[in-house]
């Protein structure tokens, strides 16, 4: 059982919760000046047990109401912010111009004209990235984060470096260092992934005030942020919208990005992860601009003109619920990376599996030239894995299923060398995709399968492919270190998520990737088993 962690409220947290709300009571007020309207069915809360700011239903809200009508001008932008002229003679773009855009306006103090919503969220978002080394390291080891947060926090001091520091020695803009060093920089990149919205392509990325308090629930979304004409604010009569989640005045805005990554974070359920097929946001992808998740970009200049957002309910919503909204559909890895916090239990949830440590695997087989030898073949075939930042990886989904071509890959790296060399040959020869005489690899139904048998990705799972896969799934555990999977369910059912959310949330992230690498021996025995019937 998890220990009770929520004892009486002791001063210092009552005055910390006194504190956030006189501060979410200026927003209100500040709100009001910036004409954002938020509808009186929705109630604007501070948590008792966190300081923390949420929304919830102070009755029952159905498809298609319109609860909160947020002006452009409203929001954090580089277009509206008055350090725009610096920006722009810097030639500073995307996210890195955004972060200067928030250290700008906090510098100001009182005197900016969103000190009013600045002064309500926090200074940074308590994501991986603000960690220190030694806690990125003793508590992300082995999970998809370690090597990716270390890179980003030498990528960002990079930027800093090559981009801030040079305002700071310009005599004509009088910057104060202590306002844009290293730490006040990451803070800005920390809210920017967490709380930035992709608005259109005037404004580009911003702070939205109101609709950043919405929390995040994974595949759960009870509310969209939209952008939409001002005369067709009335969507109840669109029968579809539930369905369809976009209306006939505007298209559907999703959080913006942070960074780029290896494995692709956002990029976490697979080949339908971003929706694109259900009117959803299309996706970005660069080191400065994205982790890869996924935001509306708009086509004319006429609906970049509008200057209205909204935000309209998908879903019912009981009186007393909180109201959701939704990040996309993340795995943990990516929630942990971008938010600061993992969900137990994540349907989205994958592990990947280096191409290096498939070659580790199979030098400690073989030599490293039959392994090299294999792997040509396989590119040959014109297959490959996942790719980012120059890392090469296959995605174990959350059921335990490999990747397909990873199967094929353990496959030719097993294959008998007289049956290699044929296939070799015949690849030489027709290219690959011509039958040979002991079997046919065929690339448009991605199956290998022996002559005269029905194609299935079945053959692929052969009794040395599946401790293949075994001893894979060993090798990425390792990674982790020395203790085992019950040994981190016993320590998070003892951790305090409100004393101790790093510990906690790394857990859930190693929880969830070892669960995966203990369903891939499930599914390599199970396969094994079915292949001796």
């Amino acid at each position: 059982m998890r220990k009770n962690c929520k004892p009486a409220v002791k001063p210092s947290a009552a005055a910390a919760v006194a504190m956030a709300t006189r501060k979410l009571r200026a927003f209100k007020n500040w709100m009001k000046s910036q004409h954002v309207e938020c509808s009186d069915a929705l109630d604007v809360v501070v948590t008792t047990n966190s300081s923390a700011v949420s929304v919830r239903a102070l009755c029952d809200l159905n498809v298609g109401d319109l609860v909160a009508t947020i002006p452009k001008e409203s929001c954090l932008t580089v277009k509206t912010s008055g350090a725009r002229q610096m920006i722009e003679e810097s030639e500073l773009e995307g996210i890195l111009a955004l972060a200067v855009v928030i250290m700008y306006e906090r510098s100001l103090g009182p005197l900016s004209p969103w000190f009013g919503y600045l002064q309500l969220i926090p200074y940074s978002e308590p994501i991986p990235l603000l960690w220190s080394l030694s806690q990125i390291d003793s508590l992300l080891a082995g999970t998809e984060l370690h090597k990716i947060v270390k890179d980003d926090k030498a990528l960002i001091y990079e930027d800093w470096k090559e981009c801030i520091e040079p305002l700071l020695t310009s005599v004509s803009l009088q910057l104060k260092a202590e306002h844009f060093g290293v730490k006040e920089y990451l803070a800005a990149k920390s809210l920017i992934a967490s709380r930035s919205f992709e608005i259109d392509d005037y404004h580009g990325c911003g702070m939205v005030p109101l609709a950043d308090l919405f929390n995040h629930k994974t595949g759960a979304e009870d509310v969209h942020f939209t952008s939409s004409y001002a005369e067709l604010n009335n969507v109840a009569d669109n029968e579809n919208y539930g369905n369809d989640k976009t209306h006939s005045g505007g298209e559907c805005l999703q959080r913006s990005d942070l960074e780029s990554s290896h494995s692709e974070l956002d990029d976490d359920a697979h080949s339908d992860k971003h929706g694109n097929d259900d009117n959803e946001p299309t996706k970005v992808n660069s080191r400065d601009e994205s982790i890869s998740g996924s935001y509306t970009e708009y086509s004319s200049a006429s609906e970049d003109d509008l200057t209205v957002l909204e935000m309209i309910m998908v879903k019912k919503v009981e009186a007393g619920a909180e109201v959701f909204n939704t990040y996309g559909s993340l795995g943990n890895a990516a929630l942990l990376h971008r938010y600061g916090f993992a969900e137990p239990d994540n349907q989205y949830d994958i592990v990947n599996l280096d191409l290096e440590l498939v070659l580790q695997w199979s030098s400690s087989r073989f030599s490293h030239r039959y392994s090299r030898r294999r792997l040509s073949l396989w590119r040959k075939l014109d297959y490959s894995g996942c790719v980012s930042q120059n890392s090469e990886y296959f995605e174990i989904s959350f059921d335990g299923e490999p990747q397909v071509e990873l199967l094929i890959l353990l496959y030719i790296i097993l294959l008998p060398e007289e049956m290699f060399a044929e296939l070799d040959l015949a690849v030489s020869i027709t290219s690959g995709f011509e039958k040979s005489k002991g079997f046919n690899l065929s690339k448009k139904d991605i199956v290998l399968f022996r002559e005269g048998v029905e194609s299935s990705n079945n053959m692929l799972l052969t009794d040395g492919v599946c401790v293949a896969l075994s001893g894979l799934a060993d090798i990425r555990e390792s990674l982790y270190g020395s203790n085992h999977l019950e040994d981190d369910i016993k320590t998070l059912n003892y951790c305090c998520l409100v004393k101790e959310p790093k510990i906690y949330y790394s857990l859930v992230l190693r929880i969830s990737e070892r669960r995966i690498l203990e369903k891939l021996r499930c599914y390599a025995s199970a396969c094994a088993i079915m292949q001796t019937k």
